[in-house]
């Protein structure tokens, strides 16, 4: 059952997505009668297709929930009453011992229609975030087609993900035989199958068919990364003045205003620490692409794309957990909203962006900052 503190970000969360957080209550409230939600569901089970899926930084108690250590595990709350969040949830971790069966239970399934759902959260636990545009990609790749309404790019965002892709690529097709042919190069990087005409690049990298189909899907997410960051920077500096200066409305005790203080600052310099990791992931990447472009270096190039992977997944859950401060921070305190926050919420808030960063002390990559502990009596949400 989904404790106290979970149950006020559940009702927090009504409407909002993050690369933290999908939202298929709200996604089911708004497209459940649209007939390509229904023809083309996430998951089978209505049950799950109705559920919050996290990606959650995985606390040292929670450890023993799996066979193998991991940093950040994938989550999913499944609301008591789809007509009230206030009630709560049944969550379970994705992977954890016991969890086929726990799965099978909450979603009321068949054999068929598990094992489908299993493949489709497996594919998502593979992901560090839930950012619509890498969810889409990757599931793209594995031939998995689902309602559009899941992913909510606009048509205008990918028109300028594709713009900046020819751009940042036009160098290389130039370098392999004239602009000509960069749209069409371009479509083949971002095509959900990776396509022979990026053979001669495979073969110039001497990478085998599947280290170069991984390393193509991290390089797309590298210049999702690189397009997104720009644009999203002013946004996270624009929260992180509001969140420093947040008053809640009521009384608040000393331990509130004690952990309020502590956990402003814990926030600001997890994004900063964050940023700068992200800053640096990328600069490896434009060193090893200006090699390979401007000098022929195949072999720095090769070494990027091999490493790409567990690079893309750092990048990823670092850019995930300020995306995530920024998202709901923005959805909860619109205008209209902000006097009816009270020091309760703001703690849960607060809490919730710190555990993204990282509460991680066990076996496993901590790449987060040591979290402020939350007022007394309060509990950690999901």
């Amino acid at each position: 059952m989904a404790n106290k503190r979970s149950v006020r970000m559940l009702s927090a969360m009504g409407g909002a997505s993050t690369s933290r957080v999908l939202n298929l209550h709200r996604i089911a409230l708004d497209h459940g009668k649209n007939p390509e939600f229904q023809q083309k569901p996430l998951f089978v089970s209505p049950i799950l297709n109705r559920s919050f899926v996290f990606k959650h930084r995985t606390r040292a108690d929670e450890a023993a929930l799996f066979a193998d250590p991991r940093a950040v595990s994938t989550k999913i709350i499944i609301p008591i009453d789809n007509d009230d969040l206030t009630v709560g949830g049944y969550g379970m971790f994705v992977e954890e011992r016991g969890y086929s069966e726990m799965l099978r239970n909450a979603g009321r399934y068949t054999s068929d229609t598990l094992e489908r759902d299993m493949a489709m959260l497996k594919r998502i636990n593979a992901l560090p975030s839930l950012d619509p545009f890498l969810l889409r990609e990757h599931l793209r790749m594995h031939d998995i087609e689902v309602a559009s309404c899941y992913f909510a790019i606009s048509e205008g965002d990918q028109q300028r993900m594709q713009d900046f892709a020819e751009k940042e690529l036009s160098r290389l097709v130039a370098l392999a035989g004239g602009e000509s042919g960069t749209s069409r190069f371009v479509s083949a990087m971002l095509s959900s199958q990776v396509s022979e005409k990026l053979n001669p690049l495979r073969e110039t990298l001497s990478l085998s068919s599947d280290e170069f189909r991984e390393g193509v899907f991290s390089w797309r997410g590298f210049l999702y990364y690189k397009w997104s960051v720009n644009d999203f920077w002013p946004e996270v500096m624009k929260v992180l003045r509001e969140l420093n200066v947040f008053v809640p409305t009521g009384a608040i005790t000393p331990d509130q205003k004690s952990y309020f203080a502590g956990a402003r600052r814990s926030i600001i310099e997890s994004v900063r620490d964050n940023g700068a990791a992200v800053t640096k992931a990328l600069e490896v990447y434009d060193h090893a692409y200006s090699e390979l472009v401007a000098n022929q270096s195949a072999m720095v190039f090769r070494d990027f794309f091999l490493a790409a992977p567990v690079m893309f997944l750092e990048m990823g859950e670092k850019l995930a957990a300020i995306s995530h401060v920024v998202r709901l921070w923005q959805h909860r305190f619109t205008s209209g909203t902000r006097t009816n926050i009270d020091a309760d919420e703001l703690t849960a808030i607060f809490t919730n962006f710190i555990g993204g960063f990282g509460e991680w002390t066990g076996t496993g990559r901590d790449i987060g900052k040591p979290a402020v502990a939350p007022p007394s009596g309060a509990s950690r949400c999901a």
